[in-house]
């Protein structure tokens, strides 16, 4: 019983350390070295609050700056970001299962209690186009575990892996 409250701590450290999945793709015809300025759709609808989507602009610009980009008004390509929550098929469950039987004869009842709530997971698209020559270049699509109850430290510190993770494979290396 001693254990149980570590054994609580440990399970949530883990849950918050959600791993970040992202795909991409991209067109292979691009230059991707054309492109040294960057700025964003107007209006950029993220479908996040207004705090959580300064707090990714802030962490994608000082990526995109570590990259050597800058924020131009008049940009090589423009970037938009969307975003949506859903939640995953909850799959803890604890059975119960009574069972009987003897002289050749067997029986049985088994049922699942759903232990816990659904995980609510969040995907941020990010697109780079280019309007003036090829529309859509690149694209990166994250996933990653959300809590609704998160402070804004941990927010801001889950932007900054969710960017990390997507800018890691921009520019693409174009075989």
């Amino acid at each position: 019983m001693k254990k149980l409250p570590y054994l609580l701590i440990l399970f949530l450290v883990l849950s918050a350390c959600a791993p970040v999945r992202v795909d991409y793709d991209y067109d292979k015809t691009t230059n991707f070295s054309t492109y040294k300025t960057y700025n964003y759709y107007s209006p950029l609808n993220t479908g996040l609050s207004e705090l959580d989507t300064k707090r990714l602009l802030t962490a994608f610009d000082t990526a995109m700056q570590a990259k050597g980009f800058t924020l131009s008004d008049t940009p090589d390509f423009l970037v938009n970001i969307q975003s949506q929550e859903f939640q995953d098929v909850q799959r803890n469950n604890v059975g119960v299962g009574v069972g009987g039987g003897g002289g050749n004869v067997g029986g049985g009842i088994s049922i699942g209690i759903p232990v816990g709530q659904p995980d609510i997971n969040r995907e941020i698209i990010f697109d780079f186009v280019d309007d003036s020559k090829t529309g859509l270049f690149w694209q990166a699509v994250s996933a990653s575990g959300y809590s609704p109850k998160a402070t804004p430290e941990a927010r801001e510190a889950q932007f900054q892996k969710i960017v990390t993770k997507v800018l890691a494979q921009y520019p693409p290396e174009v075989k």
